[in-house]
């Protein structure tokens, strides 16, 4: 039996934890803050609906000392939680390898420092949390994962977290170098999220319409040229992953739009502004990049009841 740790579950980490929950080989534990999400894992399990139609068993906690130690974990958190959430987790994770799946540049870093193994890791899934319990599957995907390099895991439990992601339903593959993949992903997101989030459309109007597909292609086009800086390859084509999320998940809503229309902070400074530090750091401009953070954090501003930026452009 391997136990696999969830850290953090809204949309993502949900989906994770629901299909690993279906394996009788798995028992698959969670942490996550949000009480009611909790008692209804713990009380019915944890439903899956749209793409696949699952249950799984999930033990879930709001506190991570109930937790016992595990084999393996997912940590799913908003990036901005990374570094508390695994802190908290630490013990859980003792002698574990700890993949994060979390969108942007920087996860594995904040991991590292609080367990003894991590891989890299990047997913196409997407959904949304609709009720307790319940999240809804809106578009599918791979799942890649590979040894974080400063820190790694070993092959067998890259091995070993890809092949029971893979029978519990997601299908995942093991690399011996995850940076292309999740570099892919990374311009994808770049080129979708933040230009949804500001605009206000679904993935699939974002690739749809013609000023606006421009717009994303752009901003991955100076992605491409921060990546191939740092010597790092793309594995597939940002560009026809638009083209399939519109024909795949058309009305699906970015994580940051969905942010953005809950008021909650994005994670802007980990995509576009990811990409505008690594391209500091090669010597390659991202103002495309860089006009997106300031305009998502613009309207992140906006919905402080002080406007007054203390100690900004004053005298």
């Amino acid at each position: 039996m391997t136990r696999v740790c969830v850290v953090g579950c809204g949309a993502i980490g949900s989906l994770f934890a629901a299909h690993l929950g279906t394996l009788d080989d798995v028992e698959v534990w969670a942490y996550d803050v949000a009480r009611p999400h909790v008692d209804a894992m713990n009380a019915t399990g944890l439903r899956v609906t749209g793409a696949s139609e699952v249950l799984g068993r999930v033990a879930a906690r709001t506190d991570p000392s109930e937790i016992p130690p595990c084999d393996l974990g997912i940590v799913a958190t908003k990036s901005e939680h990374t570094a508390a959430a695994i802190q908290a987790c630490a013990g859980v994770f003792a002698d574990a390898a700890v993949a994060s799946v979390q969108n942007g540049l920087g996860n594995e870093e904040a991991i590292a420092p609080a367990v003894p193994r991590v891989l890299r890791g990047t997913t196409l899934v997407a959904g949304a949390v609709t009720a307790p319990g319940v999240v809804r599957f809106d578009a599918t995907g791979g799942t890649w994962l590979g040894p974080f390099e400063p820190k790694p895991a070993r092959a067998d439990e890259v091995a070993l977290l890809a092949d029971l992601v893979t029978r519990g339903g997601l299908p995942a593959s093991a690399l011996p170098d995850a940076r292309g993949a999740q570099w892919t992903k990374l311009l994808f997101n770049a080129g979708t999220n933040a230009v949804g989030a500001v605009t206000g459309l679904t993935i699939g109007q974002v690739g749809s319409l013609p000023a606006v597909r421009r717009l994303a292609g752009q901003v991955i086009d100076e992605g491409r040229r921060v990546a191939a800086a740092l010597g790092i390859e793309v594995d597939a084509d940002p560009e026809a992953m638009i083209d399939d999320a519109v024909e795949r998940a058309y009305a699906h809503r970015a994580s940051m739009l969905q942010d953005v229309q809950a008021r909650r902070r994005t994670e802007v400074e980990m995509l576009n502004g990811g990409i505008a530090a690594a391209g500091r750091g090669a010597g390659v401009p991202t103002p495309l990049n860089d006009a997106l953070v300031a305009l998502v954090q613009g309207i992140e501003r906006s919905w402080l009841t002080d406007d007054r930026i203390v100690g900004e452009g004053h005298a």
